[in-house]
C-alpha cells in the first residue's frame, strides 16, 4: 500500500454554511493530496434556510431540515474541532478559539453566516427571542408548541418584530403549526392571533409588487394582523408567560411569545482581526472570494460582501457560491489561476406560505401555486440529497 503523501498545506474552514458544506463536498470527491482540511464550527447540525419556514410548520422533521456536518466531514477526511472561532492572526496565519489552542492554516475560507443583530429596543434582549442563532430559535418555538399542547384551552398570541421576507415566513408557518396543533389535541376553536410589526410602508422588502400584494391577501384571508409603519420601542414583561409590545405611534399589544426577526448583522472578530470589511461589517471580498485585503484568506455566504456585486443575504448566493469556492481555493492550493465568479442580478424567489402553496417571483413576473410549492421541495430535496 502506497504511504500517504506528507502534509505540506493546511486549508481551514471556519463556519458549516450552506457553502462550505457543499465544498467539503466536492473535497470529498476531489480530494487535495499533501493537503490537510480542518472545519471549525460550533454547529454540526447546520439549517438548510430553505427548509426552515417548513420545520417550523411541522412539514420537515429536523433530520430533513438539518445538515449533520458529522458524515460530511468524515466522508471529506477532515478534522472537525466544535468551537467557535473569535479572532484571527493574519500575520502568523492562526485562527483563535474559543476553548481551542490556536490553529494554522496555509489557507482560510470563512462562511459562519450573519450574528443576530445588537437588539437596543429595552426589554427585547430580555423578553424577545431572536431568530439567530436559529437552535435557540427552534428550541423556544417547541417550548412554546409543548406548553400549547399542555394548555390547549388557553388563548394563544404571538408577536413577530421585522416584516421582510423571514418574517413573513415565519409568521405564516407558526400559524399553520399552531393550527394544527390545537386540532390534534381537539380544540381547534381555542382563540389564535398573531400579530407582524414592520416599521416599513409594506412587508417583504426587495420582492416585487405582485408579490407583495399576494401576501398581504394571505394575511387578510388567515387574519393575522398586520402592523404597517409601527416602529417597536419596547418590551415588557407582564407576567411570567406574557409579554406587551409598545410601538412609537402609543400602539400596545399584549402576547404569550415575540418573535423578532429584523436585520441580521456580521461577527465583530473578522473586523477587530484586521480584515477589511463594509460598514455593517461583513467581509469584503473580489470577484474570486478572496479577501480584499489578505488574498490568503476567501469568505463566502452571508458574511460576506462582494464588493462589485452587492446582492441581499440570502441562502441562493450562499449556495451558488459553493462550486466557485471550492474551484478557487484548490487553485489557490495547486499554484493555479482563480477564476472570477458573478452571481446572477435576477433570480427565482420562492415564498413558503405554509399552506401547501408557494409564491414564486423572479424579475417583475409573480406565479403562486401548490406546483410552487412541489417545484420548492424538489430544489430543496435535491440539495440536500447531496449530504
Amino acid at each position: 500500500m502506497q504511504a500517504p503523501l506528507p502534509i505540506r498545506q493546511d486549508l481551514v474552514l471556519i463556519g458549516g454554511g450552506h457553502t462550505h458544506a457543499i465544498v467539503l463536498h466536492k473535497l470529498a470527491m476531489h480530494p487535495l493530496p499533501g493537503v490537510r482540511l480542518t472545519l471549525i464550527t460550533n454547529l454540526v447540525d447546520t439549517p438548510y434556510s430553505g427548509m426552515l419556514p417548513c420545520h417550523i410548520s411541522g412539514l420537515y422533521d429536523f433530520d430533513t431540515a438539518h445538515i449533520d456536518l458529522r458524515p460530511l466531514t468524515r466522508f471529506a477526511h477532515c478534522r472537525l474541532v466544535m468551537d467557535a472561532a473569535v479572532g484571527l492572526d493574519l500575520a502568523a496565519r492562526r485562527v483563535h478559539c474559543a476553548e481551542h489552542p490556536p490553529i494554522a492554516y496555509d489557507l482560510l475560507s470563512i462562511d459562519t453566516g450573519s450574528t443576530p443583530a445588537t437588539i437596543a429596543v429595552p426589554g427585547a434582549a430580555d423578553y424577545a427571542i431572536p431568530a439567530k442563532p436559529v437552535p435557540q430559535l427552534l428550541q423556544a418555538w417547541a417550548a412554546l408548541l409543548e406548553q400549547v399542547r399542555q394548555q390547549p384551552d388557553r388563548p394563544v398570541t404571538i408577536a413577530i418584530v421585522g416584516g421582510g421576507v423571514g418574517g413573513v415566513e415565519l409568521v405564516l408557518n407558526m400559524q399553520v403549526r399552531l393550527q394544527a396543533l390545537l386540532a390534534e389535541v381537539g380544540h381547534s376553536q381555542t382563540p389564535l392571533t398573531l400579530h407582524l410589526f414592520h416599521r416599513g410602508e409594506d412587508i417583504a422588502n426587495g420582492r416585487n409588487c405582485s408579490t407583495r400584494r399576494l401576501l398581504r391577501r394571505h394575511f387578510d384571508r388567515r387574519g393575522i394582523k398586520l402592523h404597517l409603519q409601527e416602529s417597536v420601542v419596547a418590551v415588557e414583561l407582564e407576567a411570567p408567560d406574557r409579554r406587551r409590545v409598545h410601538c412609537a405611534s402609543g400602539l400596545t399589544v399584549g402576547c404569550d411569545r415575540v418573535f423578532w426577526v429584523t436585520h441580521a448583522a456580521a461577527p465583530g472578530w473578522p473586523k477587530e482581526s484586521g480584515l477589511a470589511t463594509d460598514e455593517q461589517g461583513f467581509i469584503l471580498v473580489k470577484d474570486t472570494l478572496q479577501s480584499l485585503s489578505h488574498p490568503e484568506v476567501f469568505a463566502a455566504g452571508d458574511v460576506a460582501t462582494m464588493v462589485n456585486h452587492a446582492r441581499p443575504k440570502a441562502g441562493v448566493f450562499a449556495v451558488r457560491q459553493g462550486p466557485p469556492l471550492f474551484h478557487n481555493l484548490q487553485a489557490a492550493l495547486q499554484g493555479q489561476p482563480l477564476k472570477p465568479f458573478r452571481p446572477q442580478r435576477q433570480y427565482l424567489n420562492i415564498i413558503d406560505t405554509g399552506d401547501g402553496s408557494a409564491i414564486a417571483s423572479r424579475g417583475p413576473f409573480t406565479f403562486e401555486s401548490s406546483w410552487m410549492r412541489a417545484w420548492k421541495n424538489h430544489i430543496d430535496q435535491k440539495f440536500m440529497g447531496l449530504f
